[in-house]
Formats: C-alpha cells, sequence, structure tokens
C-alpha cells in the first residue's frame, strides 16, 4: 500500500468544523481559520448554516460579498453570482415566478448557450445541468423532478430515497490531471419537523474562488426544494473533503479589504450601553 510522503501532507490538516448564521459568516471564519494557521489545507472541512429567513430568503454579510466580488474582478476570476449559477440558477426562477417546471423548461433552452459561452469550463456540464439532465433515470434524468414528485405522492417513506448525484463514472473517471468539474459530489434533502435540511458533499473545493459562491448556490438550491416541498429551510450542511486556499496568497496586499470584512463580519456584537440609574435619572429632571 502507497503511504502519504510527509512533506506532501497538508500542513494545516486538523479536521474543523463551523457553524453560522449565514453563508457569509461560514465563509468569513473558514477564510480566517486558514488565514491564522499554517498551511493552505483544510481536511476535513464540515460547514453548518441555519438563520434562513421564512420567506426562503438568504442572508448575507454586504460588506463580506463586496468585498470578495471586488478581489475576484481584481485577479480575474469568475464572481460570486456566476459560481453560485452553475449549482442553482436564481435569475430564471426569478423570471419562473414560482413554476418549477418554467424554471426547467428555461434552463434547457439556455443550457446549449451556456456550454457555448465557456467551453473550457463548462464543456462536461454544470451542476444543475446534472441535477435535472444527468441523462439517465426517472422523469427523463431530472433528478429533483423526481424527488418533488415522491415527495407530493408519497408522505412518509424513507428520507435516503432525497437523493441527487452530480458526479458520473461514466463520464468523470479520467486519468486527466486537472479536472475543474465535478467537485460538488451529490447532495441530498432530509424533511424534519423544524424544516428541510440539505446536504452536499466535495471532495475537493477552493476556498479563493469558488467557496462563497457554492455556498450561495447551494442555499438557493436548497431554498427552491423547500418552496416546492412547502416547509422552511432549516438547515445547509456542507462537507468538505480537502478545502484548499489556492490561486492567491495569504500575504496578498489585495486581501486586506476581504479580511477586514471578515473579520468585522465574525466579531461578537457590541455589549449595550448600560443604563443610567435611578438616583442619576432623578438629579437630571429639573427640580
Amino acid at each position: 500500500m502507497m503511504q502519504m510522503s510527509k512533506a506532501s501532507r497538508p500542513e494545516n490538516s486538523e479536521p474543523l468544523m463551523i457553524a453560522a448564521k449565514s453563508v457569509s459568516e461560514a465563509y468569513a471564519r473558514t477564510l480566517l481559520h486558514v488565514l491564522e494557521h499554517p498551511g493552505n489545507e483544510i481536511a476535513p472541512l464540515v460547514l453548518t448554516m441555519d438563520g434562513f429567513g421564512d420567506g426562503y430568503e438568504i442572508p448575507e454579510n454586504t460588506q463580506v460579498r463586496a468585498a470578495l466580488d471586488a478581489l475576484l474582478s481584481k485577479k480575474k476570476k469568475r464572481d460570486v453570482e456566476d459560481v453560485a449559477y452553475t449549482i442553482f440558477p436564481q435569475r430564471l426562477w426569478t423570471m419562473a415566478q414560482g413554476d418549477r417546471a418554467k424554471l426547467f423548461e428555461f434552463y434547457k433552452m439556455a443550457f446549449p448557450f451556456y456550454r457555448a459561452q465557456n467551453p473550457k469550463a463548462n464543456g462536461k456540464g454544470l451542476y444543475f445541468e446534472r441535477l435535472m439532465m444527468y441523462g439517465r433515470g426517472p422523469c427523463d434524468g431530472n433528478q429533483l423532478e423526481w424527488i418533488l414528485s415522491q415527495y407530493d405522492s408519497r408522505p412518509g417513506v424513507r428520507r435516503s430515497m432525497w437523493q441527487a448525484t452530480t458526479f458520473d463514472p461514466a463520464r468523470d473517471h479520467s486519468a486527466t490531471a486537472q479536472l475543474g468539474f465535478p467537485c460538488l459530489q451529490h447532495v441530498s434533502f432530509v424533511p424534519t419537523k423544524a424544516g428541510l435540511v440539505a446536504n452536499a458533499f466535495y471532495a475537493t473545493q477552493q476556498l479563493f474562488d469558488k467557496a462563497y459562491g457554492n455556498y450561495l448556490g447551494l442555499a438557493q438550491l436548497a431554498a427552491f426544494m423547500a418552496h416546492e416541498m412547502g416547509i422552511p429551510l432549516a438547515r445547509l450542511n456542507v462537507t468538505i473533503g480537502v478545502a484548499k486556499l489556492e490561486r492567491i496568497t495569504k500575504t496578498d496586499s489585495a486581501m486586506k479589504p476581504l479580511i477586514e470584512a471578515a473579520r468585522a463580519c465574525v466579531a461578537p456584537p457590541a455589549p449595550p450601553a448600560p443604563r443610567p440609574s435611578a438616583s442619576l435619572q432623578l438629579a437630571a429632571q429639573p427640580a
């Protein structure tokens, strides 16, 4: 059995679990952990996020999001929305006005354009395309529609039924040294008394240019599924086998605004100012 040499092991290989109230906080805490510890990797990383709104809103910290988008633009990387869109096409869902059949129809029409627009990145597909156009299986390969149709028609069935995969050995087992897709392997949806709990597993994840968009896209996908199930979105769990900070260095001065925004995001709220005592209040009143 071949063993990993000491030199090839990640320096920051301790497992990490982060609980957060938003995708912004989850990203901020992860980024700061990597910056404040040796090495560039976390293996594994487990994130659990709640705090989602009753109207299926995805809460974000605008300062963290803006600082990251500005840095991604400076480094000529895709912005957060573009990365999130690979997992869930939020703009098409808005256009569909709550009609999932229209959402699926819109995406089928648009997907050839998405692939042609960036054949290098999208040549093997996109995550939402794999979820609703897998190529085989019930509902013509639309895994999301099958899950929702079974949920609507068969109450009380096994919760392991609500799974969808993006990895396909027939297409993805390749000896190519570098492949950018698919890092997300599968998702599952667990209805609970508190609402929907969504779970996702990544083999690897790029923390700088992909992670925030991944969390946002997964949260939007989970909100869509919760909406169609008619239950609240309670929690999103993301497990990453190896999370890596690459394509930027820890000492890059361009990171400073993002680091400051991340620290402000996770800082504890300031304690309320003490109220004056009753005697002071009486003394302040005019005679």
